[in-house]
Parts: structure tokens; C-alpha cells; sequence
């Protein structure tokens, strides 16, 4: 909204200079707007007393005014609108509402816009989406320990995380990944980042490592905390949190506390999350408090990729 008014200030600039600019050159054009506007104010006083005769008389002399002033812009080469509110988006007049509650499109593009630049991925999504994913990277071989191959895994993993959009807002989910590194984790978040921001979701997606750092500052180097103040808003109010990597960071009293609050307040508000993570559901007990991952088994959806490390096949073109 901020970047709104910067624009109708700047409406506003333009229009003084083109003002500035006629008044130098047709003098008579600012004597017709003061004539104009002393008129326009007595006819307020006219309404006022019901001298409907004095009302007709003067609507008579602005509309001559306005006719001669009309002539001059024509006759100086000037479009009639010359003097008229300068508006980028003529819809909403600049203000990105076309109503008190009705967002106008310029406004829903900007938003978008500005969900990728919080996204922190923006430039990532353009190679990881939906419409990149190759299933030939999973093998597929049965693992008998698994009893499936990661081929039909990923295919199954594909199909939830495309529910996963499908479904959001309608149907409150979340999502842990977890497994080794390498298998695909961040891919899909990405995946499901890309389709809920084109759709004009907030998501915010950030590192486990990241975000703890800059939880830390907020408390205690507030004086030097560069990470903006909306992030650590976000993180509660974003429609979609994705929180990469768990378990990467160095789990503290504080780390841990942190990471408690943010699950249990998105729970409660109902705001989906997506987690992913190198650790095991067991790892991820010895990690963590008992209270959080009660909060993961009873409120996500456990995930697990396993198989070979795709982003070295990717790195030496094995395809399966």
C-alpha cells in the first residue's frame, strides 16, 4: 500500500507540472480555473437558498468556460485530458481497491509479485516445478525393506503433493518430508511453492538454519537485526510455511521453544505447513522435545523418500 501512494503522489506530481507547464504558456487557462472554482463555489451557496435561476445562470458560465478552455488545449495541440488525473490502473484510480473489500487485478499481480520476492525462491521455481519433475531419476527396483520401489514412491509422493495444491484451503493439511539427503524433499516443496504462489497464496519458504538465525537476532541483537520485521510475521500469517532442512540448525532451549510455538500457533490458526528433513521420525525424538513431534504424528502427514541420491544422477545424467 505503500508503493500505492508513492504512485498517486506521483500522479499528483505530473499533473502540477503539466498545470504548471499549460499556465506558462496559456495564461488564460489559469484565470478560466480560478473563474471556474469561484463559480463552483457559489453555486453551492445558490443550491443553498434554492435560487434556481442564479444556479442556471452559473452552470451556463462554467460550461462556457470549460468550452473555451477545451478550445485552447485543441487549438495548442493538447489532448482535453491533459489536465485530468494521471492513473496507471484507471480501474481502481490507483488505490488497488475497486471497492472497500474488492481487490483490483493490478493489486492481485503485485501481491503475487510480492509473495515470490518472500518467497526467497523465486528464481529456483523457474527449474523446479511440477512441469520439471522427471520420475526416469527413481529406480524402479523393489527395496524389500520398503516394500515398493522409489519409483512408485515418488509417483505416489507426486500425486499428494499435487492434492496438496489441489485441495488448499479447502482441506487443512501438512506435510514432513523426511529421509536422506538427495531424494527429492526440496523439490517438492518447491513444487507445491510454485503452484500455491501462481494461484496468488502466501508462501513463505525458508531454511531451518535461516530462520532460527534470525529468530536469535530478533532476541537478542535487536539493534543489529537485518532481516525485515514482516518475515518473523510471516512466518505465524503466511497461507503456506515451508520450512526446509529440520534439523540442520543447532537445537538449543531457545531453537527448540521456537520452533514448538511456531507449529502449535499455525496449528491453531489453521495455516498449513510443510516441513522437510534429513532426520528420521525416531532422529527427530532425540532432536526434539516430546511435545513437538507429538504435534507432527498427530497433525502431519509422514512422508518418507528413499532410494538413490538424485541430485548426483542429475550431476552425471543417470537417468533410469
Amino acid at each position: 500500500m505503500r508503493e500505492y501512494d508513492a504512485i498517486r503522489e506521483e500522479g499528483i506530481d505530473l499533473l502540477n507540472k503539466r498545470r504548471l507547464e499549460l499556465y506558462k504558456n496559456f495564461p488564460r487557462i489559469e484565470k478560466i480555473e480560478e473563474e471556474s472554482a469561484a463559480l463552483g463555489l457559489n453555486l453551492v451557496k445558490l443550491a443553498l437558498k434554492g435560487d434556481e435561476a442564479g444556479l442556471i445562470k452559473t452552470k451556463n458560465k462554467l460550461a462556457a468556460l470549460k468550452q473555451e478552455k477545451d478550445d485552447i488545449l485543441v487549438k495548442g495541440g493538447y489532448s482535453l485530458e491533459y489536465l485530468t488525473a494521471v492513473y496507471r490502473c484507471s480501474e481502481c484510480q490507483d488505490t488497488g481497491y475497486k471497492s472497500t473489500s474488492q481487490r483490483c487485478n493490478c493489486l492481485k499481480q503485485r501481491l503475487i509479485e510480492g509473495y515470490y520476492a518472500l518467497s526467497n525462491i523465486k528464481g529456483v521455481l523457474e527449474d523446479e516445478n511440477f512441469d520439471t519433475f522427471d520420475h526416469r531419476y527413481f529406480s524402479p527396483e523393489i527395496i524389500e525393506s520398503e516394500g515398493l520401489s522409489p519409483l512408485v514412491n515418488m509417483q505416489a509422493i507426486y500425486r499428494m503433493a499435487a492434492e496438496f495444491v489441489q485441495d488448499f484451503g479447502v482441506k487443512f493439511r501438512n506435510f514432513l518430508l523426511y529421509g536422506r539427503t538427495g531424494l527429492g524433499k526440496t523439490f517438492v516443496c518447491h513444487c507445491i511453492a510454485k503452484d500455491l504462489l501462481d494461484a496468488g497464496h502466501t508462501v513463505l519458504y525458508l531454511t531451518a538454519p535461516r530462520l532460527f538465525k534470525v529468530i536469535e537476532d530478533s532476541r537478542f541483537n535487536r539493534d543489529s537485526l537485518r532481516e525485515p520485521d514482516e518475515m518473523l510475521e510471516a512466518v505465524t500469517d503466511v497461507d503456506l510455511l515451508i520450512l526446509d532442512d529440520l534439523g540442520a540448525e543447532f537445537v538449543t532451549v531457545i531453537t527448540s521453544s521456537a520452533l514448538f510455538d511456531i507449529v502449535n500457533q499455525r496449528l491453531l490458526a489453521k495455516k498449513s505447513t510443510v516441513i522437510s528433513t534429513n532426520l528420521s521420525p525416531r532422529e527427530l525424538e532425540g532432536h526434539y522435545s516430546e511435545r513437538i513431534v507429538s504435534r507432527f504424528a498427530g497433525n502431519y502427514q509422514m512422508i518418507k523418500f528413499f532410494g538413490e541420491d538424485v541430485r548426483v544422477k542429475k550431476k552425471y545424467g543417470g537417468h533410469i
